[in-house]
């Protein structure tokens, strides 16, 4: 063969090798586990979420600007000289108008809001976008017509709920899906604080609960491109200016760590108090779409006090980390601040604590700071506590101590602040969780019957129910029948045990084989109903793997009988303790090998 066959034919070995590579990476890119594929969806989450963040921003400055007469690009809760009727009135305007989309909302029956919390511990990361963008125009209209409540919960639902339907869409996985609504909240909150570190680690610690190598690459390119989309759409960014601080002596970790332990108090006290004020609006005679009026009435009267108590409070806390403001009036508008928080949550307006606890927590650590004032801080700094402060409050709220941490960081650019942060905020969850048990979120599950306490997937549990893993081809027997007709039809070997009913079908027992063959030649008088068992021992079908669990080893029985209800107690199945404790540990470890990014 001549040379230049010989070329040609090594030249076209590689274009067909390369063809079947080229292959082979597009076939990994349509896979449904590719990660590849994952990190391109997450990118387009981060662009949707940095526009959906911009977008509902600009549109709530824009109502600011319109409703109360202010610059477009001024902040609400720092403006001055704002009409008092107007002060008064707004919010009540937005209670009606909130009002009025609740009352249609009921008449169209509409399925009940999952958040992303909810969804992935849940439903796996399942969200509805129509009730997404439903929550972010409820969350537009509070806070635009000045309720004292956040945008992040609008910010991270939108988001939230565009990630899961492109994920729907693209028929992910259960956990794929997990991740993109992750990366969702995590572009919302990194476009909202123009902080990518801190979007990703909200996403770590409170919507995917959990950190892997797996969830990194997306997660943190969804925060950063949500970022940089924030940043080509500029809305207004909150920056903190801690100052200069000397290098931090160990002696200065004990005020922030009491500081810690002292948002911890103030942020469980806060949430009770939230809860409260929905109890009484529920065990009020008011109708739902009635509460936001009232709520904007109560809101107005504490806007008369202060303006800052409007809206999220980004320019009240500039004005109160900046100035020198007297202690009596900083406890009177951290006061202030909370009543309205709670009324307006508790009273029906959207919204969340997210950036309420920020403003409330920065108040607090300059009243701790001014408290203890006489005492020696070392080298901090009211402004520093006040930062401290923020971020520890928010923890005891909101929870994620390392979300806050960075934080800190990235509002200040001040790592000697952070490490003072990073110690209130740890102070501050550890005490939360062992006195109280609960996130704000979590705690809001807990009050409507939810065990919920992370974003930790549990969903699979629940559907993995009684109904799923019985056998429908059960054996049962009239309690009528004798002994020796029991022994006739089933022989030792036959069967071990056999499910005992009465004349109507209702279940009375399980009776052993075993124990009818050895013990009725020893009673001739015996009946059938002497050697029932587990009377009251049964499962339904609604219950899932977990519950049979229980009430195997509660039971010590190997074998237990479905019945439809408690009160019919017909028998519809039959279920073992084996099968039971083998599904479990295979689904078990089918979460474990997708959290780890295994092959499953």
């Amino acid at each position: 063969m001549s040379a230049f066959a010989r070329q040609g034919s090594f030249f076209a070995t590689l274009r067909v090798e390369a063809w079947a590579r080229l292959q082979r990476f597009r076939k990994k890119l349509s896979a449904r586990g590719s990660e590849i594929r994952l990190i391109g969806v997450a990118a387009l989450v981060g662009i949707a979420a940095g526009v959906a963040v911009s977008a509902m921003s600009w549109i709530s400055k824009a109502m600011h600007s319109l409703i109360f007469g202010i610059p477009v690009l001024d902040w609400l809760s720092a403006a001055p000289l704002l009409d008092r009727l107007i002060v008064l009135s707004a919010p009540i305007v937005g209670g009606m108008v909130l009002g009025c989309l609740i009352l249609l909302q009921a008449r169209r029956n509409m399925r009940p809001i999952i958040d992303p919390i909810e969804a992935n511990a849940l439903y796996g990361g399942r969200m509805s976008l129509t009730s997404s963008v439903v929550v972010a125009v409820q969350n537009l209209i509070s806070n635009g017509f000045g309720a004292s409540v956040g945008l992040e919960a609008g910010y991270t639902q939108l988001s939230a709920g565009i990630a899961s339907k492109l994920g729907a869409t693209l028929k992910l996985r259960r956990e794929d899906l997990r991740i993109l609504v992750g990366c969702g909240a995590a572009g919302a909150i990194a476009a909202a604080f123009n902080a990518p570190l801190t979007g990703a680690f909200y996403a770590f610690e409170l919507i995917i609960g959990s950190y892997s190598t797996v969830v990194l690459a997306p997660v943190v390119v969804a925060a950063l491109l949500a970022t940089l989309i924030a940043r080509l759409l500029p809305t207004g960014s909150l920056l903190i200016e801690a100052g200069h601080m000397p290098a931090i002596m160990p002696g200065d970790f004990v005020p922030a760590i009491a500081l810690g332990v002292v948002c911890a108090l103030v942020g469980i006290a806060i949430m009770m108090m939230v809860s409260a004020v929905e109890e009484l609006a529920r065990k009020s005679a008011v109708p739902p779409y009635l509460r936001p009026l009232l709520g904007g009435v109560a809101v107005g009267l504490l806007a008369l006090q202060t303006p800052q108590v409007l809206s999220a409070g980004h320019g009240a806390l500039h004005l109160n980390l900046e100035g020198n403001i007297a202690t009596g009036l900083l406890i009177q508008i951290f006061l202030l601040k909370a009543i309205a928080s709670a009324v307006s949550i508790g009273s029906g307006f959207r919204g969340g604590l997210f950036f309420a606890s920020l403003f409330m927590g920065a108040l607090l650590g300059k009243i701790f700071a001014m408290v203890v004032g006489a005492m020696s801080l070392g080298g901090l700094t009211p402004a520093s506590l006040a930062i401290v402060g923020m971020s520890a409050l928010a923890v005891s709220i909101i929870g994620g101590p390392l979300t806050m941490t960075f934080l800190a960081l990235e509002m200040t650019g001040n790592l000697t602040v952070a490490a003072l942060v990073l110690a209130a905020a740890i102070t501050s969850a550890v005490v939360v969780r062992t006195t109280f048990g609960y996130s704000f979120a979590t705690w809001r599950f807990h009050l409507r019957g939810e065990s919920i306490r992370s974003a930790h997937d549990v969903g699979w549990i629940r559907n993995l129910t009684v109904d799923k893993l019985m056998r429908a081809d059960v054996r049962t027997i009239g309690s009528d029948i004798s002994l020796d007709q029991l022994k006739e039809k089933c022989p030792i070997g036959s069967t071990q045990c056999v499910i005992v009913v009465d004349a109507d079908g209702r279940y009375q027992g399980i009776v052993h084989i075993s124990d009818i063959h050895t013990a009725a030649p020893r009673e001739p008088g015996a009946s059938i109903l002497d050697f029932l068992k587990h009377k009251n021992d049964i499962l339904q079908p609604t219950m899932n793997a977990k519950q049979a669990a229980e009430i195997f080893d509660r039971s010590q029985s190997e074998a237990l009988a479905v019945v439809s209800d408690m009160i019919g107690r017909r028998v519809v199945g039959q279920l073992s303790e084996s099968h039971t404790l083998r599904r479990y540990s295979e689904e078990l470890d089918r979460r474990r090998r997708e959290i780890v990014g295994e092959a499953v």
